[in-house]
C-alpha cells in the first residue's frame, strides 16, 4: 500500500487513481479514504488522477499521539502533495475535509490549487461563542467525545442515524451505508478520534476563506443535522471571493443516495469546466 512518511514521522496512507488533471479527496469524520471510493472511480473514469488519503490517526495511516489539530492536517496534505509533485490541483473536502482543504489551500496551497469543492463543510467555525453567538454550543461537542470514551462502538452505530438523515420520515439510506459508516469509524484511534472534535469544532477558518484566491464550489444539505448549513456554508459563501453555493433540499451530511448522484454529476461540472 502507498505511504507517504511526514516531517514528523507519521505514516499517511493514500490511493491513487486514474491518470490526468491531480484532484485529492479529504474525507470526514470519523471516516477514512474508503468514504470515497464512488467518487474516485467517478473521477478517473472521467479522465482526472484521483487521490484520497488516510487522515493521520484515521484508517490505515498511523496513529501518532501528537498532531490531532487542524494545523497538523493541513501541513500532512502539503507533504503529501509536495511528496507527489501535485500542481493545477483540485481540492474536494468533506465535513472535516472542507476544513482541511480550506487550511491547505490558504496556507500551503499557493500556485498549485485551482479550484476547490466543499460539501458539508465545517468552515467557518462551529462552536458557539460570543463571536459566533448562533453556533452549536460546545456542550453537544462534549458529548460526542463522551460518547466516543464511553462505548465507542454504539455512538458510531448510533451517530450513523442522523448523519446519513435515516431517522426522518421517507429516509432511504440502506442498512449497509450505516454498517460503513460504523466499520470506518472503528478503525480511527481513540485518541485521534477525541482530538478530532476540537480540530472541527473549534478552529475558525474565517481568514482562510478570505485569503483564498480561487474558485470554491460550496455544497451543503439544507437537512443536515451534523453541520448545520446557517452556520456553515451559508456563512462561508459570504467569506470567499470567488464562490458558487449550491444548496440540496433534504439532503443529509452523509453524501449517499441521490444526493451523492447529484453531488457527483455538479462536481464534474464543476471542474471540467
Amino acid at each position: 500500500m502507498p505511504f507517504i512518511t511526514t516531517s514528523d514521522g507519521a505514516e499517511i496512507y493514500y490511493t491513487d487513481q486514474g491518470a490526468g488533471q491531480p484532484v485529492i479527496l479529504s474525507h470526514g469524520w470519523p471516516l477514512n479514504s474508503d468514504a470515497w471510493q464512488l467518487e474516485l472511480k467517478m473521477l478517473a473514469d472521467a479522465g482526472f488522477r484521483a487521490i484520497a488519503h488516510d487522515r493521520r490517526g484515521h484508517g490505515r495511516s498511523s496513529q501518532p499521539w501528537q498532531g490531532n489539530d487542524m494545523d497538523t492536517y493541513a501541513r500532512d496534505l502539503a507533504e503529501l502533495v509536495e511528496a507527489l509533485d501535485l500542481h493545477d490541483l483540485i481540492l474536494i473536502g468533506h465535513s472535516t475535509g472542507g476544513g482541511e482543504v480550506v487550511r491547505y489551500a490558504a496556507r500551503h496551497g499557493g500556485g498549485r490549487v485551482s479550484k476547490i469543492v466543499t460539501a458539508g463543510a465545517v468552515p467557518p467555525i462551529m462552536v458557539k461563542s460570543e463571536r459566533n453567538p448562533d453556533g452549536t454550543p460546545i456542550e453537544a461537542f462534549d458529548g460526542i467525545r463522551a460518547g466516543v470514551l464511553a462505548d465507542r462502538s454504539q455512538f458510531y452505530q448510533d451517530l450513523s442515524s442522523a448523519f446519513f438523515g435515516a431517522n426522518r420520515d421517507g429516509a432511504q439510506v440502506s442498512q449497509g451505508a450505516r454498517d460503513d459508516f460504523w466499520r470506518q469509524g472503528m478503525l480511527v484511534g481513540l485518541k485521534a478520534a477525541h482530538d478530532c472534535v476540537k480540530a472541527f469544532s473549534e478552529t475558525d477558518f474565517t481568514e482562510d476563506l478570505m485569503a483564498l484566491d480561487v474558485p470554491i464550489f460550496i455544497a451543503h444539505g439544507d437537512d443536515d443535522q451534523i453541520v448545520p448549513i446557517s452556520d456553515a456554508a451559508q456563512k462561508s459563501i459570504a467569506l470567499v471571493k470567488h464562490g458558487t453555493l449550491k444548496v440540496y433540499p433534504g439532503a443529509p451530511h452523509g453524501i449517499a443516495g441521490a444526493y451523492q448522484e447529484e453531488l457527483g454529476r455538479d462536481i464534474l461540472e464543476f471542474i471540467s469546466a
